[in-house]
């Protein structure tokens, strides 16, 4: 995606964790008759953006055959943690898009931002988080200097131990949904169909 005005938009969805509260891979959760990845696929694509895929051997398969014609990358080490699977999506849209970039971060688990959210990311000036109620939340969209700090750093580092993007206060009601547990799944599957309408308001 290119801004009209600053660098180029690069975005990648983080599905490689374990799950192992949940007993199944978060990412093929099935919602409005799609999995969960290929439905945030899609809100992202309506935005022009074209992610890849950061995910662990045993679901390039089943991803694939989810969300078809999408780059994905295999992070061999995710027990390392999420910030490997970040190193994994970066290094490859750097070498992808090259020159100043921004890079969205969407992890597949964390699906209650709006669109108007995502916007917000997009045009910040630098690496930002949306906020609410005192807590930062997901998406995160990193700047070129942050970048290359992530890239720099250990792979099991925690990802807030490395960077501290400005928070940019929202409204979105579902922003801390955190798909964790069957609980959360639940609690996902009541309010997909909102989060779908909303995307398509006016």
């Amino acid at each position: 995606m290119r801004n009209s005005v600053g660098p180029e938009i690069g975005c990648v969805i983080l599905a490689a964790g374990r799950s192992s509260r949940l007993g199944r891979p978060k990412s093929l959760i099935e919602v409005e008759g799609v999995s969960l990845i290929s439905w945030v696929l899609s809100r992202l694509n309506r935005l022009g953006l074209s992610p890849i895929v950061v995910t662990r051997r045993d679901l390039v398969e089943k991803i694939t055959d989810s969300v078809g014609n999408v780059e994905i990358i295999v992070n061999e080490q995710p027990e390392l943690g999420r910030t490997g699977s970040v190193k994994k999506g970066l290094e490859r849209l750097k070498e992808r898009i090259g020159g100043d970039m921004k890079i969205l971060i969407v992890p597949v688990d964390r699906p209650g931002f709006s669109m108007s959210t995502i916007e917000l990311l997009v045009s910040s000036e630098s690496s930002s988080c949306p906020s609410k109620d005192g807590r930062g939340g997901h998406p995160l969209i990193v700047d070129n200097y942050d970048i290359n700090r992530i890239l720099e750093a250990p792979s099991d580092a925690p990802l807030n131990s490395i960077i501290n993007p400005n928070r940019i206060v929202v409204k979105d009601e579902y922003l801390h949904l955190n798909i964790d547990t069957q609980k959360d799944v639940d609690e996902f599957l009541r309010v997909a169909d909102f989060l779908s309408e909303k995307d398509t308001r006016p």
